[in-house]
This record gives C-alpha cells, structure tokens and sequence, in this order.
C-alpha cells in the first residue's frame, strides 16, 4: 500500500482548521476527488520558505526584489520523492501519477481549465482586498503578524484600510457578483452541472 502523500497547509483558529481557499479549491478536493491518501501537516505563514526550501520545493513565482517566493499548497510524495507546488501543476501531477479514478483534467481540456480558472480569478478580483483584511483575524498568532506586516508592506497601507464597509465595498461584492454569474453561465452552457 502506498504511503500517503504530505499535503502542507496553512492552519488558523477556526474550529475546522483549513481556511485558505488557494490550498483548499484545488487540492484537498482535488486529492479527495483522486482517492489519494495524504495526511496534512500543517505549516505558518513564516514558516514557508524554510520548509519549501528544506523539502525542494520549486519557488511559485518571484518577489517584488526578484528573489523566489514560496507559496502553499506543496505536496510531497514519499512514493516517487517528487515535490510539487503549484495547484494547477499538483493537479497534472496526481493526474500523471495517479491515474486511476476520476480524472481531474480530462484529455483535451488543460487550456480550457487555465482559462476557467483565470476567469474566476478575474470574477472575484474585486474581493481580494476584503479577502486579505478577513484573513488576517482567522490565523494564529505568528501568522497573523507575518501576513499582516508582508501584505501592509506590500500594498502600503494597513490591514483595516483594505475592505473598509461602506459603499466601495459593497461595490466591490456587486461587481465580484456579476463576474460570477459570467462564470456560471460559462458552466451552465455544459448541461451536465
């Protein structure tokens, strides 16, 4: 019997623990919808880039100083030695090397996922700002602080300036409503949803 594959996720205080939808969306669904075995090991924000550096993760893109960043979800697998991040590529992956069950990309349909994948993106973009602010109150304490002061850093200005309620809010949601509504009218068109 195989090993099960090591999925690293970000905890928080919630009583479910999982919480972030970039490790959730695709890959506790995508290793539940593959029948695959793994166990999750749950890692803080600051804590990242040293274990992602230590297990051979590849870097997911780069920092604003060119320098590689780290991001969840990684999985690692005692069964080939592999480590991949990256959801859409964890996704080819459990494909490949687990080709058994439902397939998560059927053959052909790669580009068509990226391009539905990047059009919920930009359906939702409009929230991100309130998503970073909501984030923050659910994490434990050293990942609050990390994330609070990367994201402030980053987009210089304070956590609770990001979302603030009111009418650009409420804006924001409308508009994230509307491109979501473009997207299942998208899916609707399949007839098989």
């Amino acid at each position: 019997m195989p090993s099960p594959i090591i999925f690293y996720d970000l905890p928080s205080t919630l009583s479910v623990n999982a919480w972030s939808p970039n490790t959730f969306h695709l890959h506790r669904y995508a290793l539940n919808i593959k029948g695959v075995a793994y166990k999750t090991e749950w890692v803080e924000y600051p804590d990242i880039e040293a274990l992602a550096k230590k297990i051979g993760a590849p870097p997911t893109g780069a920092k604003a100083d060119g320098s590689p960043s780290y991001t969840l979800p990684i999985i690692n697998d005692p069964n080939t030695g592999k480590v991949v991040s990256d959801s859409f590529l964890i996704a080819e992956y459990l494909d490949a090397t687990y080709p058994s069950g439902t397939t998560l990309f059927p053959p052909g349909t790669k580009p068509l996922m990226a391009a539905l994948e990047a059009g919920v993106i930009g359906a939702i973009g409009s929230i991100f700002p309130y998503q970073l602010a909501s984030s923050c109150y659910i994490l434990n304490p050293s990942s609050e602080k990390y994330f609070r002061a990367t994201r402030e850093a980053t987009y210089g200005k304070k956590i609770e300036e990001f979302s603030p309620a009111g009418a650009q809010r409420d804006a924001d949601w409308a508009k994230a409503k509307e491109g979501l509504v473009a997207v299942d009218g998208w899916l609707d068109q399949n007839h098989q949803w």
